[in-house]
């Protein structure tokens, strides 16, 4: 028994010098290479090859062969004076009629039954082209401010008359006539007169303030004209 207590530990003597004994260089494990992570690990810098094709966007914008992205918001009412607001209204309830997909595009198939419903159908390339002429951001559909660009160029005169674009504008009924601006007859004899209009434009914003102001006048007096009932009926 004393004997083999004995060799135990001398067997674990022997593998703890092992242990502690330095071992050669060509026995130990190689050092690791330290690692760098990507400049962009943290996604605050962009790929190489989001910055090539932001690069090959600028170039084609500077060579005229594509256009700057047009924002999707903007103000119809000052950037066309030369509507009135309630024929902005009107233009816009006629294009969201159209928008079936709610997206706030008309795409070609939208374009289609539009001018269908219009009564002047047009060939597919009919439509494409139609979309071309007026389509700034090369997105293949119409926005609001690029359905308001055909009206702008019919009343400007710079529609062909056998165009889709023109029988678009006049068939779409919205006339200008009913709201006396400049005394024209008919929506397409009125050109542009942006400057002449902005009067105009001022003048109906102050109108739907003081409507609105009326409006709140006479809720407090049916509300006072309510608690006087009241105190009536329980006096």
């Amino acid at each position: 028994m004393a004997s083999d207590e004995l060799a135990k530990k001398l067997q674990s003597r022997l593998v703890a010098s092992e242990e502690t004994e330095p071992r050669p260089e060509s026995e130990q494990s190689p050092a690791r290479a330290p690692t760098h992570e990507p400049d962009n690990a943290s996604g605050d810098l962009p790929s190489e090859s989001e910055l090539a094709a932001k690069l090959n966007r600028r170039l084609d914008i500077n060579d005229g062969t594509s256009a700057p992205r047009m924002s999707r918001v903007f103000n119809p009412y000052t950037e066309f004076k030369e509507f009135s607001r309630k024929t902005i209204k009107d233009l816009e309830a006629m294009f969201k009629r159209y928008d079936t997909g709610r997206d706030g595009f008309i795409d070609l198939m939208e374009l289609k039954l539009m001018m269908e419903k219009l009564g002047a159908p047009q060939t597919h390339l009919g439509l494409k082209n139609m979309i071309k002429e007026v389509d700034e951001d090369f997105d293949g559909k119409l926005s609001f401010r690029e359905f308001l660009l055909i009206f702008r160029r019919a009343a400007a005169g710079e529609l062909q008359e056998e165009s889709g674009l023109m029988a678009l504008a006049r068939l779409s009924e919205i006339n200008v006539s009913a709201e006396g601006v400049m005394g024209a007859k008919d929506f397409f004899e009125a050109k542009v007169q942006a400057l002449s209009q902005s009067c105009k434009f001022e003048a109906e914003i102050r109108e739907e303030k003081e409507e609105r102001k009326r409006q709140e006048v006479e809720k407090k007096e049916r509300q006072a004209a309510f608690k006087q009932l009241q105190s009536n009926f329980h006096s």
